[in-house]
């Protein structure tokens, strides 16, 4: 071999050496970038924009649990940049999604911070960012069971309503097919018959009010409505009721006070009231009917001096369907939509229901309603005599700069 092929030899080694060389080289730096990657805390470019505009709460956390990033939302659930998650569930959850590099879901109930302290029920999914950080969104789905469960209770509570009343029907048109030759037979199960309509009747009735009711929250008509002619309006539809049991009903308190909203609505909300109170009244005592104003808002009781209601129920008579007295209900032809009405119309008014009831005392039933300012008594005659005042104070003045001084 000549001193030239010695020389391309060796030159030819030096590259091989030098890419072998650079190759390493590459290699070491990658491994100490993925060493980088892993070990470090930082959020990758474009992160913290998006979690700013998160609606829902969502947290960037590192392999210590801690949050190293937050939407604006996250603050409700306690969870702040640089303290580690609060809750020990979310912990596991991104702890399992770092280890396995998948996407984890389960549904929780977490508590709220301090300003919102009832737990609630959220979907909470887990997520890797890097190896070291995992993305934690948590979205609150409380809303959203308690109207499903809602629709799920009415749907079953309705039918299983409906179910007496039509099972009835149909048994009663049975038995009146079968006495067609005994005209009292038939009289008297023609009489069940209608009894049961009207209870049908009055279901269905009761189920479209409410349904209405929870359709929409804005109000169809809002005007100054005058207490004295809910209250009027109130007692004249169910005076019939009350001279039946024997029930004197009794107005008292304030009068010329208004609020705003629906008549008709607010109507039917104190009459239910007063059909409840007027059920469970005893023969020969009163139902009382007392408005006044205190601070502001106008409160409408009626008052029956009936059972009472027991301390342990009082929570739970404005729930559909419910009957404290269910024996009482069934004698009464009662839904246990009234109350359930009630409540669902004064909030739309942004007021509120109150109860004080005893055992053997009776109950109190309060609607309070925000006070509205009186309107003019005749604004038409306020507006004539307005014009003549000033056309009476127009007059002399003119004359006065008619005259020389």
């Amino acid at each position: 071999m000549d001193s030239t092929q010695l020389v391309l030899l060796a030159l030819l080694v030096g590259m091989l050496v030098g890419v072998v060389v650079a190759l390493l080289i590459a290699l070491a730096l990658r491994a100490r970038d993925r060493a980088l990657s892993e070990g470090s805390s930082h959020i990758p470019d474009g992160v913290h924009a998006v979690l700013r505009g998160m609606e829902d709460t969502a947290v960037v956390v590192d392999a210590s649990s801690t949050i190293v990033g937050a939407s604006p939302a996250a603050d409700m659930f306690g969870m702040h940049e640089g303290e580690v998650l609060p809750s020990p569930e979310l912990r596991a959850l991104a702890r399992g999604a770092r280890m396995t590099g998948l996407a984890h879901t389960e549904t929780l109930r977490l508590g709220r911070s301090a300003t919102f302290s009832p737990t609630r029920l959220v979907s909470a999914r887990a997520s890797a960012v890097t190896p070291r950080l995992v993305l934690v969104i948590v979205r609150d789905i409380t809303e959203r069971e308690r109207v499903e469960e809602m629709r799920r209770d009415f749907v079953a509570n309705t039918s299983h309503e409906l179910k007496t009343p039509v099972g009835a029907v149909m048994l009663l048109s049975e038995a009146i097919e079968s006495a067609a030759d005994d005209p009292a037979q038939v009289r008297a199960f023609a009489g069940r018959l209608h009894a049961e309509a009207s209870r049908l009747g009055q279901l269905t009735g009761r189920i479209m009010s409410l349904s209405r009711l929870q359709a929409s929250d804005e109000l169809a008509e809002v005007r100054d409505v005058p207490v004295d002619q809910v209250v009027a309006a109130a007692t004249e539809a169910h005076q019939t009721q009350a001279d039946a049991a024997r029930v004197e009903l009794v107005r008292g308190g304030e009068r010329g006070l208004y609020v705003r909203g629906d008549v008709q609505m607010l109507s039917e909300a104190v009459g239910n009231l007063v059909a409840n109170a007027i059920a469970y009244s005893p023969a020969g005592s009163s139902v009382g009917i007392g408005v006044k104003a205190v601070d502001g808002v106008v409160e409408i009781a009626v008052t029956d001096r009936g059972l009472g209601i027991a301390e342990t129920e009082q929570q739970r008579v404005f729930e559909r369907f419910y009957r404290a007295d269910q024996a009482r209900s069934r004698r009464t032809g009662g839904t246990g939509l009234g109350l359930s009405i009630v409540k669902h119309a004064v909030d739309r008014h942004g007021g509120d229901v109150r109860l004080w009831s005893r055992p053997g005392q009776g109950s109190t039933f309060t609607i309070r309603l925000p006070q509205a300012e009186a309107p003019p008594k005749n604004p038409h005659k306020r507006k004539a005599r307005s014009r003549a005042t000033n056309q009476s104070a127009a007059a002399p003045a003119a004359a006065t700069n008619g005259e020389p001084r």
